[in-house]
Formats: structure tokens, sequence, C-alpha cells
């Protein structure tokens, strides 16, 4: 977010988005503890490797081609498979960043994925392994966020989950708009967009009254495009953000914390006249549109 009153969709220095657009303070990983954690992940699928070679090596049943493919397959296991197992079934940890206190996430703070996993351990093969670990030194010492290969192509970047982290405030879900956001289709939505929404919305007391509508309705505008159904008519643009950022976050909460708290769904909706407006609102200065119907 620029100071002359835009909104950007990236946040500054260090500091990372959560996929639900909630600002985090978390601190990245830089090369000295992902080196350490990495060290450690090379122990542990050393003595897997050996552990292959020693058991192939007392069996004399197998032929070469069989125990070539044995081999093979058991060194893919190894090399490929440990960090896409434990990643994928942590959210982002090996026994290595375990010890280290490192957490893998995606650029926008959420949880990594099997395919965000994936990528990382297949560029590895050729960043770790076949180059001892040239390029993926290089590359994070390069990167300004301490990023190797494998978290460029996935879009991800290694951070320190045991340092206290803060939150920018949290945005609230307006009562009224709680029982249409719950059957909200948001997958579509993209995490830069909606930081953008998150950003406009922790900012917006701070703009004058004709920029923070003109933005609202313009953001608002952005978000439609991506979210049905469209906003119930009359609904305000703040009013309309803060239900779909809240309601993404539910979800992302939803997914990772099994007794996240569920929102009560009304019998029926409202009138525009009694939704709750974010925090500080700022009368407008023009008329509300009536709904952010995505564009035919």
């Amino acid at each position: 977010m620029s100071s002359g009153g835009a909104v950007g969709y990236v946040g500054a220095g260090g500091d990372l988005v959560s996929g639900e657009a909630v600002l985090l303070e978390l601190r990245l990983a830089r090369f000295p503890s992902r080196a350490l954690a990495r060290l450690v992940d090379f122990a542990v699928q050393g003595v897997g490797l050996f552990a292959l070679a020693f058991l192939l090596g007392q069996v004399d049943a197998f032929d070469s081609d069989v125990a070539a493919a044995l081999v093979l397959v058991g060194y893919v296991g190894i090399i490929v498979g440990y960090p896409l197992l434990f990643e994928s079934l942590t959210r982002g940890r090996t026994p290595g960043k375990m010890v280290m206190g490192l957490r893998v996430v995606r650029e926008d703070g959420g949880s990594v994925r099997f395919r965000h996993a994936l990528v990382r351990a297949l560029v590895g093969v050729v960043e770790v392994w076949a180059t001892s670990g040239c390029i993926a030194i290089i590359a994070s010492l390069v990167s300004s966020k301490g990023k190797r290969v494998g978290d460029i192509f996935a879009g991800t970047v290694v951070v320190r989950e045991r340092v206290p982290t803060t939150a920018a405030p949290m945005v609230q879900m307006p009562p009224a708009l709680a029982g249409w956001a719950s059957g909200l289709e948001l997958s579509q939505l993209p995490d830069p967009v909606a930081l953008g929404a998150r950003q406009f919305l922790s900012r917006a007391p701070q703009l004058s009254p004709a920029a923070r509508t003109s933005m609202a309705h313009r953001i608002a505008s952005d978000v439609s495009r991506f979210v049905a159904p469209p906003a119930p008519p009359g609904c305000p643009a703040e009013a309309y953000l803060a239900a779909v950022l809240a309601e993404r976050r539910r979800r992302e909460l939803a997914r990772t914390v099994p007794t996240a708290p569920q929102y009560v769904q009304p019998s029926q909706y409202v009138q525009p006249s009694q939704y709750v407006q974010p925090s500080q609102p700022t009368p407008p200065t023009e008329p509300e549109p009536s709904g952010f119907a995505p564009p035919s």
C-alpha cells in the first residue's frame, strides 16, 4: 500500500500475509538457520540411504535389473519423498525445520499444499543434491527473503515460527451479512486481491471521506469479479468487503482449527440500513451502489 492512498497487493519489508489476508509480523528464516535445518535433514536422509544400501547388500536373490530398480525407487523415495511427505503432512515442516523452529509457508502466509511441496522437492534434486547445494546456497544468499530456487518456483518462503507474532486487527463479520456470506463461492478470489481489500479496510479511517468512498467502491468491484453471489442490494462497499474477508478467514481457520467458531445464520437478511459498518465508519459522500454484481 503506497503512501499516496492507493492500496497495494503485497506486504512491505519482511511482513507476510495469511491466506485470509491478515497481515502477519513473521520473521523470515535466513541462511544460517536454514542451513542448519538442511544439515539435520541431510543426516536423516543419509541414514536412510545407508540403510537402503545395507539391506540391498544383504540380499542376493535379486538379479541386477531388479536390484537397480529397487535402488532407484529407494533413492527417489528418500531424496524426493522425504521432503514431500513431511512438508505435505506437517504443513511445511521437515525434521530439520522442526528442530530449528522453521516452517515453509506460501508467499501469502498460508499453509503449503501438496503441489508446493512437490515443486520444492523436485527442484531440490538439482539445486541441492546434484550440485551439492551450491545453487541453493547462492540463491538463498542473493534473495532478499532467503529463498532458494525451489521456493521461487513453488511460491513459498521459510519463516521462523518460534518468534512471537502480532497481527493487524482482524476484520469482523457484519452480523447482518453472516448468513449471506456463509454461502459465498470464494475459491477464485486471488490472495493479492484479498490482501488489497484487507489493507484498505485497515487504513480506511485514515483516508478522506471522498477517497475512502471511491476506493471502497473500486476495490469492492474488483473483489466481486471473483466472488459469487453478488452483494445484497444496497449493501455498503466496506461492509461487503468485511463480510467477504471475514468469511474467508473463518473457512481458513475451519480447515486448520477443528474447533473454530461458526457463525450463526440469521433467519433472514435485515434491511440495508441495519448493516453493521466496519469500525470507525466515515459517512459516504456519494450514494452506495445496489450490490456489486460481477460484470458479465
